[in-house]
């Protein structure tokens, strides 16, 4: 079905172009919210009467979507929820919940800009969400998903950190005294050499002596 786009969308095409979708996509979606109209005769003429008027219109809401998406640049923020002990949530996170924690940090979208492409969470975690806000605008903000402070979950969480604190530890010691144990066998190295550098010197002595006094004698004959 071919349809005359009255906003830029994607990989379809900008302001008015023609692009050729689905129907059920048309009828559901790009027509309902205004995004595009039927490609028929009237409508390409009514377009094109309109046309500075619609771009101008266009022009006025991507501005509106840029700014609303800066005000979430960067953003990161946390849900606590109800979890079991393997971090299964009781229930699940879904397009609203997040729409609703952006908005209360000062954020402005509504849960159709929220894209959860693998649908709702349902596990603790940190999750990066992208927000479209349509006019090809988006940004992505950092959810992490956490176990209400008190709850078994949380207990294991912690634990988990504990485990990876003590861990991380144990290698920065093990290292130091890897580090430790190559500095003496390099240190040894360096005295045996020395050693037997000097062992060599004290060797050579004799053989100019011996040299000194054969001159000696052929010179008393």
């Amino acid at each position: 079905m071919n349809v005359i786009l009255l906003e830029k969308v994607g990989k379809l095409g900008g302001v008015g172009d023609i692009a050729n979708v689905k129907a059920g996509y048309a009828r559901n979606f790009l027509f309902p919210t205004g995004i595009a109209l039927p490609a028929t005769k009237k409508n390409l003429e009514h377009f094109e009467e309109r046309r500075s008027e619609l771009m101008a219109a266009h022009n006025a809401k991507m501005a509106e979507a840029q700014k609303r998406a800066k005000k979430i640049h960067g953003m990161r923020m946390v849900i606590e929820v109800n979890a079991g002990e393997e971090g299964k949530l009781f229930g699940s996170v879904g397009t609203k919940d997040i729409s609703d924690a952006i908005n209360a940090q000062g954020g402005e979208t509504s849960k159709s800009e929220i894209n959860l492409p693998h649908g709702v969470i349902r596990e603790i975690g940190e999750y990066e969400i992208l927000v479209d806000f349509n006019y090809d605008v988006t940004e992505t903000i950092t959810l992490t998903v956490a176990p209400v402070p008190g709850s078994v979950a949380a207990q294991v969480q912690e634990e988990q950190r504990e485990q990876e604190v003590r861990a991380e530890e144990a290698r920065a010691e093990d290292a130091e005294a890897e580090e430790a144990a190559a500095e003496e066998a390099s240190a040894d190295d360096v005295s045996s050499d020395e050693g037997s550098s000097d062992e060599g010197s004290s060797e050579e002595t004799p053989v100019e002596d011996a040299a000194g006094d054969e001159s000696d004698d052929q010179d008393k004959g």
